[in-house]
């Protein structure tokens, strides 16, 4: 086998470290932490940052492929799995403060990656089976409107100022996090009404996936309590806040400050390679997988994450996402570092006409 057909088996590193964590406790509670905002950054500065595609031959035979699916598959038994065990651990008591803390942060970064990031994935695919493993990947994360929004909001309205998934200039990651996960939210409830409109359904009914969402996930949440205590039903929810809090902020280092410009009958340009930040550093895409490489994600969505190209006319992000993320943390800091490239994206833009 070669080292492009196993290699994103490396990504299970980060779930198995927040098992390792949840074990052995103590300052390894933060294991996830570690992996996540400390090694996968180091390695992404000292690793290469290869720019090649794959051959049209390559594309079709690794698109067939069934190994890379299962790679994504197995993130449900693990994510379910993990977070089972920390409700469990939590619930035992004994611990710490800063051991709940380490251990809430680690699983809630894999709801973010195991889960939302993988649900993303397969929530793009064609397949009504793998669309129902998206939305499963979404429920710990309490965030099972992304399944709308994402797909039928945010690839339309994405570097406008009309999608609430794409930061300003000058927008704070957590002005940036109220604007988006609200506004989602609210549009994916447009979005399904809409729909239900059109086909003349009855919105109040299951067939509102937006109100099967909501029953999705306080069904989630009080099985949780009926099993282990109501005392554990805020612990479910602090790792989903910051599962898709992870997700908000890869959203907002994705497309910072990009914008898509209008045409002279008042509509917006087609989403181009240039609407997208992009990180080529191999460990980072590896970790989540190919995400990094997000502008040919957006100029075709249901391309398979392993055979996603680069783009040369990409606008580049200076460092890999982990670290991104932790700049923008810093507003000052990121504002410092980032808008600088905007400013040299917005020229070569005029510069292309």
């Amino acid at each position: 086998m070669k080292w492009d057909d196993w290699k994103y088996v490396i990504a299970y590193v980060a779930p198995l470290a927040a098992l390792f964590g949840l074990i052995v406790q103590g300052v390894w509670s933060w294991s996830g932490i570690y992996v996540g905002f400390v090694l996968i950054p180091v390695l992404e500065t000292i690793g290469r940052r290869p720019v090649d595609n794959f051959t049209p031959e390559q594309e079709r035979s690794r698109s067939l492929d069934r190994l890379f699916d299962w790679l994504l598959y197995l993130n449900i038994p693990l994510l379910y799995g993990l977070i089972a065990y920390y409700l469990i651990v939590i619930n035992q008591g004994g611990l710490a403060t800063y051991e709940v803390v380490g251990m809430t942060c680690s699983v809630g970064l894999m709801v973010g990656t195991s889960g939302i990031n993988v649900a993303h994935e397969l929530g793009h695919r064609t397949n009504r089976g793998e669309q129902l493993l998206a939305k499963i990947l979404l429920l710990p994360a309490l965030y099972m409107h992304f399944f709308i929004e994402h797909n039928r909001g945010h690839h339309k309205r994405v570097a406008t100022p009309e999608d609430p998934a794409s930061a300003r200039l000058n927008e704070p990651i957590y002005l940036f996090w109220i604007r988006s996960v609200f506004g989602s939210w609210w549009n994916a409830w447009k979005l399904e009404n809409r729909r239900l409109r059109q086909q003349g359904t009855a919105i109040w009914s299951l067939h509102n996936e937006m109100l099967v969402f909501q029953f999705c996930q306080i069904g989630y949440l009080l099985l949780v309590g009926f099993i282990l205590g109501w005392v554990m039903i805020p612990y479910a929810i602090f790792v989903a806040v910051f599962g898709f809090l992870m997700l908000e902020s890869v959203n907002y280092i994705e497309h910072y400050g990009l914008v898509r410009r209008k045409t002279r009958q008042g509509r917006y340009e087609p989403v181009g390679p240039q609407h997208s930040w992009n990180s080529d550093h191999e460990v980072g895409r590896i970790f989540l997988y190919e995400l990094t490489r997000h502008s040919d994600h957006h100029f075709k969505a249901t391309r398979k994450y392993q055979v996603l190209r680069h783009f040369d006319e990409s606008p580049q992000l200076p460092f890999g996402y982990p670290t991104s993320i932790l700049m923008a943390l810093v507003p000052p800091l990121w504002f410092w570092r980032m808008n600088r490239e905007v400013v040299s994206w917005r020229e070569g833009e005029l510069e292309r006409g």
